[in-house]
């Protein structure tokens, strides 16, 4: 039997192409600690440093990481941190991570955007679909974000998207399956989104074109 080749993708990680399953609750056992899931990706990538390291994915453990914790810090290098598809409930601060630029969350248990002080001068893209974050709070350290990858969460005010104005470089944002969106079409939404972040180019995986309407597609 051949191993299934794993990828990861902005909402998640996948396995030939299907979704793995969002984990409904923490499991019964302990949850994996991010020293024990760091050790683990090393023996996994021939005892590679964690500390040296530009990519790094503790995607989907079993069990799966319940608690940021400070040992993230030692990953110093890294620029590309994805923890997608745990039970992760909080974020937490990471003074250490100076060159991050991506960092993957999505598919956990996050309430809040928090955090972000120490990386927000690096970090470019933010993707934390499939979570339950009802605030744009806590993005205005990310001075730099150009991709914002937010679908599938529970912003449920229009109004939280003009926090969106603080990240100046912002052009990518994704919002579907939101409840701003309930009873619309994405085209229908499109307007009301631009209302509030004026200068995105891409819009839930579209190319925006300047001659968007709330009309519906036929």
């Amino acid at each position: 039997w051949l191993k299934p080749r794993w990828r990861e993708s902005p909402a998640g990680r996948c396995c030939a192409g299907v979704w793995a399953p969002r984990p409904r609750g923490c499991a019964a056992m302990p949850g994996t600690n991010c020293q024990k899931a760091i050790q683990t990706w090393s023996e996994k990538n021939e005892g590679a440093n964690a500390a040296e390291a530009k990519v790094v994915k503790l995607m989907c453990l079993s069990p799966p990481i319940e608690k940021l914790d400070s040992s993230l810090n030692q990953l110093e290098a890294v620029e590309h941190l994805s923890l997608s598809t745990n039970c992760i409930d909080k974020m937490i601060p990471l003074p250490a991570l100076k060159n991050l630029t991506i960092l993957s969350l999505g598919r956990n248990q996050i309430k809040k955007i928090t955090g972000l002080e120490e990386v927000g001068p690096t970090l470019k893209e933010l993707w934390i679909s499939y979570n339950g974050i009802s605030s744009c709070d806590g993005l205005t350290p990310c001075i730099k974000l150009t991709t914002l990858f937010m679908s599938n969460n529970q912003i449920k005010d229009w109004g939280e998207l003009a926090k969106l104005q603080a990240n100046p470089e912002l052009v990518n944002l994704l919002l579907v399956g939101n409840p701003i969106y309930d009873g619309l079409s994405k085209k229908q939404a499109r307007p009301k989104v631009l209302e509030h972040v004026p200068k995105i180019g891409t819009l839930d995986g579209e190319l925006l074109t300047g001659e968007d309407d709330g009309d519906e597609e036929e």
